[in-house]
């Protein structure tokens, strides 16, 4: 049981991407064991996956519509699952440098069921799909992966990150190539679906990041409601979650939301703790970024901006 408390307690205690990864994890190592026991006890191995795959079928989907969710953290195997969520890892660290837990939270789950749509709406109206008769099936995590890698890429297309073999690279080429294999992938291969999906996922992450720049964050209706719920569950009544207009300024994400939500720390004159930083030093900040990439910041650059960024969930 010791083993058990532990995982719990790195769960409780771990970021948000952490505990993302924790849960698809976890879906994973459940839906293997249960599979083992339909092995033993004759039944097709492949049955309690079957339950978290998203159908194109809508009269299936009616029967399963928690396969909407449940589709997004459930993978087929080592390999499937190591890749995503090593995927999920890098570029999720990079999109919390300027994003908060929940909009992680919220991209992850909008990601996945504009893949969701993307797919449904092609295995249904597209002749390809149409032409075969069958039922087609989407599991895994990659389209909430993708939105999460465009979303950082549109917002700060030149930071630059270091890859094996090629050195320092801009994650836009990295969400440009990902996006390119997907497409080329519509060839007619094995994982049609599955590519429709990932670009499902790209888009919605392309509209977070330019609404974000807006000074709109889509994500706010998807975690108010989210926050409604586990209220419920934790004993509070339950209210109507209210979509108030994001405090933010335009072009910029979590760093202006900190500084922001600080009434009278940018007036000319006005004192500011040492931990805040104003908007005009966040600005500056960023297009430095976007000019000449995360590494040509200096010591307190990078100092102010983990600063701005550091933020709390309420």
């Amino acid at each position: 049981m010791a083993f058990i408390d532990d995982i719990k307690r790195s769960y409780l205690q771990g970021s948000m991407l952490l505990r993302l990864i924790f849960i698809n994890i976890g879906m994973f190592v459940l839906l293997k064991l249960l599979s083992i026991g339909t092995v033993l006890f004759n039944v097709t191995s492949d049955l309690m996956v079957t339950w978290a795959e998203l159908p194109s079928d809508l009269s299936l989907l009616l029967r399963r519509p928690w396969t909407l969710v449940t589709y997004m953290f459930a993978h087929y195997g080592f390999f499937h699952i190591l890749f995503n969520m090593l995927w999920l890892y890098w570029l999720g660290r990079i999109f919390m440098e300027f994003f908060s837990p929940k909009q992680l939270t919220g991209l992850y789950l909008l990601g996945g069921l504009g893949g969701a749509l993307l797919f449904l709406l092609s295995a249904n109206l597209l002749p390809y799909f149409t032409s075969q008769g069958v039922v087609h099936y989407l599991l895994g995590a990659s389209a909430s992966v993708v939105a999460i890698v465009v979303a950082t890429a549109v917002f700060v297309p030149d930071y630059k990150i270091v890859l094996l073999l090629l050195g320092e690279v801009s994650i836009k080429w990295i969400a440009i190539v990902t996006v390119l294999i997907s497409i080329v992938g519509l060839d007619g291969g094995g994982n049609m679906g599955g590519n429709l999906a990932h670009i499902g996922g790209a888009i919605v992450g392309a509209w977070f990041a330019l609404r974000i720049k807006n000074g709109h964050d889509i994500t706010r209706p998807l975690n108010a409601c989210i926050d409604a719920v586990v209220g419920l569950f934790n004993g509070r009544s339950f209210k109507l979650p209210k979509f108030k207009k994001p405090s933010f300024q335009k072009g910029q994400g979590k760093a202006a939301q900190t500084s922001n939500n600080r009434p009278g720390t940018d007036r000319p004159g006005a004192s500011r703790p040492d931990d805040t930083v104003s908007e005009q030093e966040l600005d500056e900040i960023l297009k430095k970024i976007k000019v000449a990439g995360y590494d040509a910041l200096t010591d307190a650059e990078r100092d102010k901006l983990s600063k701005a960024s550091r933020r709390r969930e309420p």
